[in-house]
């Protein structure tokens, strides 16, 4: 086999894997919008309870930009948690905790 043909065949291997690799980020795609979806309609200011009501909320509002940027640069899995750590800290802020 020519050298020229070992470059072709390990540079369309390479292309196909590295093209498999951004095919599966897509697992947690629409777990995450769900759950930023969710966690932004949660979101009331007026709901906080006390100084550490709104301490917790601007935690989730701090989680919920983080998840929208993981999003934007698909990063699907930490998206998800980011926002599901934010409804848990939306629902502190309405207990005042």
């Amino acid at each position: 086999m020519s050298f020229s043909k070992i470059i072709s065949i390990s540079s369309l291997l390479m292309f196909t894997a590295i093209l498999s690799a951004c095919a599966g980020k897509t697992q947690y795609r629409s777990a995450c919008d769900q759950e930023i979806e969710a966690a932004w309609n949660e979101l009331s200011i007026a709901k906080a309870e006390g100084f550490s009501g709104t301490v917790s909320y601007t935690k989730a509002l701090g989680l919920i930009t983080s998840a929208r940027t993981m999003q934007t640069v698909e990063n699907f899995d930490n998206c998800y948690n980011q926002a599901k750590d934010a409804r848990f800290y939306i629902r502190e802020s309405r207990k005042g905790q």
